[in-house]
């Protein structure tokens, strides 16, 4: 029996899967072939509908898509890679109960994707929260929602306005989208909270570099800042974050102030399994070097047995006339990457030549909000209302399955038709805080559930 090892359920990993599953129908039933996908979640995110999570305009299970109701013909091993050794054909993995070990494989299918770019700011990693996974769009949500009923019932003062100041370190297409959706819940929440008026909101979004959106040209990224801007956030170009400590976000300014959530959207980097942990060879940002059919290694030095695609490898963007050039790591890659290295090794496995992976951009497109978004392609932007329609049209053909397509838009009529939900389910993080409050005799140190989520 052949094993073929995936490193990863993400993206490219699962959609790898599925296209194996189907390319090796008969060697899968007839036992000739092994399918592993090694992942510590049982589901693949789908990352755009990510700020629609936080702002309720998709429902959180929605947003991601489980292992083991699409992948019938592939053992699902619940556990992390913790090294790829492809000298001797293993990977060593951790599971969640129990001691690492060691899995041997045929041939590795490197899909790990990337980890939240992180640098070493003071107060971060006590105080922030991510945007990579669901969990953590739905504390963000959570946070927001919580944080409006408890400056709801306090008099005006340093701490009601701690509560109701967000601030977001990123300006790239994760940063902007999430930030433009959490200011357009905060802003529809207004109406149900009349004791909190519009001017007291305090929307911060931080980016280092001069401009927002490095995918857009500069116009409308200016546009972007401008309509941000118009709703009374504060957009810092140009600076940096300098310390978090304490709740207190301090930036390169000078310009200091508590914030009672700190979203960190600041890029990704390479997954350590990729870049220091397997003896594949990776580039020097650590990402895993592929020829053009996804194979791992160059025309002159391939690798036997071993392939990679998503955001964790260095793949050559052929539609770029420019040498060197490599494809941008997003889900529109990632997802065609998936579908060609399955085929590919379908294909090289049955002695049959491969393919190179060759995808031209689409174009990009990031929702602002209800009812606005921006969408470039080449010279062609379009805005407001027609790209917020076409953003929820693309990713609704893009999210895989026609089952979960079919939830998320039963979810955006029924908002259409009642509004967003907006109740706040941040106490699940704490689910036996209510419950050990009870046992006390008397019921005093009653657990709060806001108080430990904004804590």
């Amino acid at each position: 029996m052949r094993r073929i090892v995936i490193v990863g359920g993400g993206y490219a990993g699962f959609t790898a899967a599925r296209e194996l599953e189907k390319g090796l129908r008969r060697e899968l039933r007839g036992g000739d072939v092994e399918l592993v996908l090694v992942d510590p979640r049982p589901y693949m995110t789908y990352q755009p509908f990510l700020p629609e999570v936080m702002a309720g305009s998709v429902e959180a299970r929605h947003a991601a898509v489980a292992h083991r109701s699409h992948l019938r013909r592939t053992r699902l091993v619940d556990g992390s890679v913790t090294r790829v050794d492809h000298a001797d054909r293993v990977v060593v993995v951790r599971p969640r109960s129990g001691e690492p070990y060691r899995l041997p494989y045929d041939t590795v299918v490197v899909t790990a994707g990337a980890v939240t770019r992180v640098f070493p700011v003071p107060g971060v990693a006590e105080q922030a929260i991510g945007m990579k996974h669901v969990e953590e769009a739905v504390a963000i949500r959570d946070r927001l929602l919580t944080s409006f009923d408890r400056a709801a019932s306090l008099p005006r003062g340093p701490e009601r306005q701690r509560l109701l100041t967000v601030t977001f370190v990123g300006g790239g297409f994760s940063g902007v989208e999430g930030f433009a959706e959490l200011l357009s819940l905060a802003h529809d929440l207004l109406p149900r909270y009349p004791e909190i008026d519009a001017a007291e909101l305090r929307f911060h979004l931080v980016e280092l570099s001069d401009r927002i959106l490095p995918e857009v040209t500069d116009r409308p990224g200016r546009w972007v800042v401008e309509q941000l801007e118009r709703r009374g956030a504060h957009v810092h170009l140009g600076t940096g974050l300098e310390s978090a400590a304490g709740g207190v976000v301090t930036l390169s300014t000078g310009e200091s102030f508590p914030s009672g959530l700190l979203v960190w959207a600041a890029g990704n980097a390479a997954n350590p399994v990729v870049a220091t942990h397997t003896d594949l060879p990776v580039d020097r940002r650590g990402y895993v070097v592929v020829r053009p059919d996804l194979r791992v290694g160059t025309d002159d030095a391939p690798v036997d047995d071993a392939w990679a695609a998503g955001d964790g490898a260095a793949v050559p963007d052929l539609a770029v006339p420019r040498p060197g050039a490599l494809a941008v790591p997003n889900a529109q890659h990632a997802v065609r990457q998936g579908r060609r290295l399955a085929r590919n090794l379908v294909a090289d496995l049955r002695g049959r030549p491969t393919r190179p992976y060759v995808h031209g951009s689409l174009g990009v497109i990031a929702t602002l909000g209800l009812g606005s978004g921006v969408f470039q392609f080449r010279r062609v932007v379009v805005r407001g209302l027609l790209a917020w329609l076409m953003h929820r049209g693309y990713h609704l053909l893009a999210i895989p399955t026609w089952e979960r397509k079919a939830r998320v838009l039963a979810v955006w009529t029924t908002a259409a038709l009642f509004g967003r939900d907006v109740v706040s389910l941040a106490s699940v993080q704490t689910p036996r805080a209510a419950f050990a409050a009870a046992t006390t005799p008397d019921g005093a140190g009653r657990a709060q559930p806001d108080q430990e989520v904004a804590a």
